[in-house]
C-alpha cells in the first residue's frame, strides 16, 4: 500500500465497516516501521487491502477488506496468506485478530487458515453493538535469516482507530 492507494482504500473501508478508519489512521500506519500494509489490485484498481502491526514476536491483523463487487473471488484469502507469510518471515510467533461474532464468512476464512478462538471482547463493536471473537494463529517462523519484527514508533499501540467499529 502507498499513499496513492488511500482514496480507493478509504472507499472500501467506508463501505465495509460501521466505524471506518480515517485517512489519518492509514497515513499514520504507512509511516510506522512495525506495520505492514498490502493492497490487492485487478487491472490497476485497488479491490482489497490488509493491515498488520507487530510487537516483538506477536502481531495483529487489524484490518482486511475487499470491495463488494470483488468479494467471494479469493481476494481476502490471498491477502490473508500474504500477511501470514510475511509474519512468518518476520519471525512472528502469534498472529491475533478480532472478528464480529456474526461474521461467519470471515470466521470460516480464518478457520481454514488455522486460527483458533482464544477469547471474547464483550460489546467491542458498535454500529451495531456486538461482541468480538479473539482469534489466534500460532506460526512457525521461517528458519531463514529473516529479520525480527521492529517495534518502531508506537509499538504495541492500536493505530488510533476506534476499536468499536
Amino acid at each position: 500500500m502507498t499513499e496513492t492507494d488511500l482514496t480507493a482504500v478509504l472507499t472500501i473501508e467506508k463501505a465495509s465497516f460501521g466505524m471506518p478508519w480515517t485517512l489519518a489512521t492509514f497515513t499514520g500506519l504507512l509511516r510506522r516501521r512495525n506495520t505492514r500494509l498490502w493492497v490487492a489490485e485487478v487491472a490497476d484498481e485497488v479491490v482489497g487491502y490488509a493491515a498488520v502491526w507487530m510487537v516483538a514476536d506477536q502481531a495483529e491483523l487489524g484490518d482486511i477488506a475487499v470491495a463488494d463487487a470483488w468479494r467471494r473471488r479469493g481476494i481476502a484469502t490471498r491477502l490473508l496468506e500474504a500477511a501470514i507469510e510475511e509474519m512468518r518471515t518476520s519471525r512472528i510467533r502469534e498472529l491475533f485478530l478480532e472478528v464480529r461474532e456474526s461474521n461467519v464468512g470471515a470466521q470460516r476464512l480464518y478457520d481454514r487458515h488455522g486460527f483458533h478462538r482464544v477469547g471474547r471482547r464483550t460489546g467491542y463493536y458498535t454500529k451495531p453493538r456486538e461482541d468480538a471473537l479473539v482469534l489466534r494463529l500460532l506460526l512457525e517462523p521461517d528458519p531463514g535469516d529473516g529479520a525480527g519484527a521492529d517495534p518502531g514508533d508506537g509499538a504495541g499501540a492500536d493505530p488510533g482507530a476506534d476499536p468499536s467499529r
